[in-house]
């Protein structure tokens, strides 16, 4: 029997794109097997290939976020680049941008001036705060609004608020706008038309921020800042073991209170006592709790820890580093490292975390160097060599 195809199979994608936000939702449409054309400055691309030389010479971020892409290296501000580009968006499925706000409307690539032209188009507009308001032309970089939607005031410790440390804002727009598009697909398939797609960096962390969100509107403290702790579970931190492991454990009810105080801590009458037995007596005395379970933890190694925590039926963790993760056993069990092509070879790289049964394998296509697409996607529009050395010659592509 064969296999399902890749469900966005024939949608193709123009992108002007940089950094993470749009990006890593383009990416996402590849990996489900759409065509995504994204089209770059000549001068240097997309600025995420420079951040840094992590990965073999090539910028981590842009190997993360734009794995399966043809690049169009071509000066939008020049009215010969800007019609190229055009003439891609008229025979695509969908575009996407996240220049910053009012430049795509200036060159006319905004959604609503898109769709309005191309009734079948999908169009997203990905910025930082939204179209209109107060700060709808402020800079709108991942770590501001962190600041703006409040999550660095919920994260890091008592004394000190700290920032994500991956791009939260980015991710959290991206994925909506991933959502967005396949939402917008399907509202076309039931009526022929596509239309504009809005999503805002604040707008999406807005979201994510969920139960303190929440707290705060609805009268309550918002929850304080509490490291790897959880403001009203206990115990629920990290505790250091005899061979310098850190071994997380985070005990939801008093049934597993028991089971902890009895086989792990070997302290029962931890379990009856009333200073303990309950979540909120714990959560009132939380820095005893954590010294009894500190206290049992530092005598154990990490794997003797963990060991017994399973056992108890407690659930538990490592801390582990980022080497860690490339090396996880769980991930390596389950086959999903694969690896992709890139200007400088074979580069390790994750499955997509949506998985099809019975279907293809996603497509995780090349890594691109700058402008490697560019003569091809010309050519496929009907221009001549001739044509395409002036436009080269002239700085309008590379």
């Amino acid at each position: 029997m064969n296999s399902l195809p890749l469900p966005l199979d024939g949608i193709t994608v123009v992108a002007v794109e940089q950094a993470v936000a749009a990006p890593f939702a383009t990416r996402q449409l590849a990996d489900l097997g759409a065509r995504v054309i994204k089209v770059e400055r000549p001068d240097g691309g997309d600025f995420a290939r420079g951040y840094d030389t992590a990965a073999r010479g090539l910028a981590s971020h842009f190997v993360w976020c734009n794995r399966g892409k043809e690049s169009l290296a071509v000066d939008l501000k020049d009215p010969r680049g800007l019609a190229v580009v055009r003439e891609l968006v008229a025979g695509a499925d969908v575009f996407v941008q996240n220049l910053a706000q009012g430049a795509a409307a200036r060159l006319g690539l905004d959604a609503a001036s898109l769709c309005a032209a191309h009734p079948r188009l999908v169009a997203v507009d990905i910025s930082g705060y939204g179209a209109e308001g107060p700060y709808a032309h402020k800079r709108a970089y991942d770590m501001l609004v962190q600041c703006e939607a409040g999550l660095v005031s919920v994260t890091g410790t008592a004394e000190q608020p700290v920032k994500a440390g991956i791009p939260a804002a980015d991710i959290a727009a991206a994925m909506y706008a991933f959502s967005g598009v396949l939402a917008a697909l399907l509202r076309r398939a039931a009526t022929g038309r596509g239309g504009p797609v809005e999503v805002s960096m604040l707008d999406a962390l807005a979201e994510w921020m969920g139960h303190p969100l929440h707290q705060g509107m609805h009268g309550a403290a918002p929850p304080p800042r509490t490291g790897l702790a959880h403001s009203v579970i206990a115990p629920y931190d990290a505790f250091a073991t005899a061979d310098g492991e850190q071994v997380l454990l985070s005990v939801q009810n008093d049934r597993e209170w028991r089971r902890l105080a009895e086989q792990v801590l070997g302290r029962p009458e931890l379990a009856e006592d009333p200073d303990f037995a309950t979540n909120a007596a714990r959560t009132a005395n939380r820095e005893r709790t954590d010294e009894a379970v500190g206290r049992a933890l530092a005598h154990l190694t990490g794997e003797e820890a963990l060991a017994g925590l399973e056992a108890a039926g407690i659930a538990c963790a490592r801390l582990n580093t980022v080497a860690d993760v490339a090396a996880h056993p769980q991930l390596a069990a389950r086959d999903r490292w694969r690896e992709v092509g890139s200007p400088v070879g074979p580069l390790r790289a994750l499955l997509p975390p949506i998985t099809l049964p019975g279907g293809a394998d996603p497509r995780m296509g090349a890594v691109p160097a700058l402008g490697e697409h560019t003569d091809a996607l010309l050519r496929a529009l009907g221009m001549t060599d001739e044509q395409t050395s002036v436009l080269r010659r002239d700085g309008v592509i590379a």
